[in-house]
Parts: C-alpha cells; structure tokens; sequence
C-alpha cells in the first residue's frame, strides 16, 4: 500500500512530534568510517551538529532527541506553531533571513539581517503570512539540513548528484508511550549497532550530551562529588568520557523533563535565549530517571550484563501499561514496528487522516506487544 502523503499525517499549523530519518546514498558510510574506501568522514558529524545547532535556533521547531550515525540520522521534533504565533513580524523576518540569508560572512555563516533586508519581509503581510507557516514546518527543516550537508559533502567530494538516498522518512509520535520508546530507540542506536557500549561513549547523541550537562550539574551542586551509573564505573573509556564538557548543541535540546503541574509549563514557554523554539519538556520523568533506564535497556541487548529493571522505571511502566519485556522489544524494533503514526493500538485506531480521514494501519506484532 503505497505511503500516505505527508500533509494528511502531519502538518506546521499543528502541534505535533515526529520521528525522522534519513539515509545516504546506496546505504554508503558517508558519515562515519568507510570501509570501502578507507577514509573517515566523522567531521560530517560535527557538521551537522552545528546545523543542527543553528535550525533550532531560528525554527519554531523543538529539538527533542538526536543521533548521527555513519550512513545515516534520526531525530525527533516537534512543531511549534504556538511559539511562531508569538513573535512579531520582525522576529519573523530575522528568523527567516538567518536561516535564508541574503548574506554571508567569509566562513559561509549568515549576517545579520538589515533593516532594508527586514522591511523586505515584514512590510508584505502575505509573504510573512507564508514565512510563519514555514518556521513550523518539519519539512522545511529537513529540507534545509539535507540541502546543506549534501551539498557540503559533495563540494569536499567533488561529486555530483545526490547525497542522501531519499527525501527524509516520517513517522508521527501519537502518545507519550511511542514517544519514550521513540526516544530510547534513538537515543541507543551506536549502542545496538555495537559502536558503543554505555550511553557515555555514545558520541553524537542527544543522551550523551544529556548525561554529560548532568555530570556537570551534580559536580557543581555536590561540590565536586558526582554520582555515576555501574556502566560508568565498569567501562574505563566511559570514565575518560566523563572529563569531556557537554558541547554546545546541550543548549539547543529541549529540556526532557515535563513538569505537568506547575504553571510555567502552560503555554507557549518561549525560550529567550535564543538557543532553541521552547523550554517545554516532553516526558514525564527526570533526566536522570531517563539515563538509567537507557541504561538498563543497554543491558538488556547483552546477556552478560543484564540487570533488574530499575525502581524509576516502574513507575513509568505502570503508567504506559507495559512490561519490561514489551520495552525492550519496542526499542530495538521500534523503525519496523511503527511506519506511518506510532502509539498504542487504541489510540491509532482512533486516528485518522487530516483531509482524507484514512485510518492507520497496526501491525499484528505491535497489537501483541502493546493491547493490554
């Protein structure tokens, strides 16, 4: 059956969290270690860190978790046309022009805007109506961070053609269960491909920096004491890793704790530093709460480090109404579990559509795992 367009599952008028994807050509390492050639291409990791790091920064959009591997990415983002809602037509318009800039210094970063350059934009209400729009839209954002690394890569390559085997694969986060399994599935990837063996030595992940701005936190408010996992203390690699601050990027990632009750958490939640969309968080549970049980997932992958499920982590499973085993088949094989929309059954089964109102279709294993 062929896929469903892209407007009729998601669209930047609304609210919403998807998991993306996409692949360089031919599956190539051209992220990472190439063993046909020989050559490494790790610093293309680093640049799209950096695009990335720029993209949340002038999108609407809210970076929630990342992981760059050597033939391709995953990230997880959700629109936010509140916050775009809330910035005026000169907001807007710098948004705009620093991630389309109509200038650029010698090392190819975007100038800042003039006020004619701004008057362009904000002076013609439909131009701004559809600039907004655009701020919101996930496809803008990957279309723009495709764009650049491709044509990057290809311009130190000298070659032609296409970087990326296809437009970016999408698939919408409809409950707070697909999107923890979503975010655990990214956030271990070096782990299940067996390029790494703890979250710390993860490089190019979004839990990597998470535990090391935690790391940081704990060693300023414990007065250089610092609470660490058994795997830190097992791994040695993972005790060097520990020294290494967290990078920039850490200030793009939308915080990961969702404080449902308190008021701040209510509305758009602006962020005024200028570093990502929002400073809303996505689940319901601490960072810390978080690594561990990325932790005890980790372990499961490998029978000689298996452990008991954490006491953190059963609250969260009572909640989503899974078991352990459940989790751990859902963050393995959440890409081939999940293809359009990912949530439990019920709540897919009530979705439908945007324009067409089609109805999603639930694989049988997915019904298995997650029908209580």
């Amino acid at each position: 059956m062929a896929r469903l367009a892209r407007i009729e599952v998601f669209a930047p008028d609304e609210v919403a969290i998807v998991h993306v994807t996409n692949r360089t050509v031919r599956r190539c390492f051209l992220l990472g270690d190439d063993p046909l050639t020989g050559k490494n291409f790790d610093h293309r990791k680093t640049w799209m860190e950096d695009e990335l790091k720029h993209l949340a920064a002038h999108f609407g959009i809210d970076l929630l978790c990342y992981a760059i591997m050597s033939n391709h990415f995953h990230l997880v983002l959700r629109s936010r046309p509140d916050v775009v809602a809330a910035w005026d037509d000169t907001e807007v318009a710098r948004h705009w022009l620093m991630l389309c800039p109509k200038r650029k210094t010698a090392d190819q970063q975007p100038k800042e805007p003039t006020e004619f350059e701004l008057n362009m934009i904000r002076h013609d209400p439909a131009r701004v109506q559809q600039i907004r729009s655009r701020l919101s839209d996930i496809s803008w954002w990957m279309r723009l961070l495709s764009q650049k690394i491709g044509r990057k890569a290809n311009q130190e390559d000298q070659e032609l053609g296409k970087f990326w085997q296809a437009r970016y694969r999408a698939v919408r986060l409809l409950d707070e269960t697909a999107l923890l399994a979503c975010a655990a599935y990214v956030d271990l990837n070096p782990i299940r491909a067996a390029m790494a063996e703890t979250i710390e030595t993860s490089d190019f992940t979004s839990a990597q920096q998470r535990a090391l701005e935690l790391r940081e936190s704990l060693r300023a408010n414990s007065g250089g004491e610092e609470m660490v996992t058994d795997s830190i203390k097992d791994h040695p690699s993972s005790r060097t890793r520990l020294e290494m601050p967290a990078k920039p990027i850490v200030r793009s990632l939308c915080p990961l704790a969702l404080d449902e009750v308190s008021s701040d958490s209510i509305g758009a939640c602006i962020h005024r530093a200028r570093h990502r969309a929002s400073d809303r968080g996505f689940l319901p549970m601490s960072v810390s709460a978080y690594l561990e049980l990325l932790d005890w997932t980790a372990r499961q992958m490998r029978s000689d480090k298996r452990g008991v499920t954490p006491p953190s982590a059963r609250p969260i499973f009572e909640r989503l109404g899974i078991c352990a085993e459940s989790w751990c088949e859902l963050t393995k094989d959440f890409g081939r579990l999940f293809s359009t929309v990912a949530g439990k059954p019920t709540v897919i089964d009530s979705t439908r559509s945007r324009t067409r109102r089609q109805r999603y279709h639930v694989r049988t294993r997915t019904r298995e795992l997650l029908t209580a």
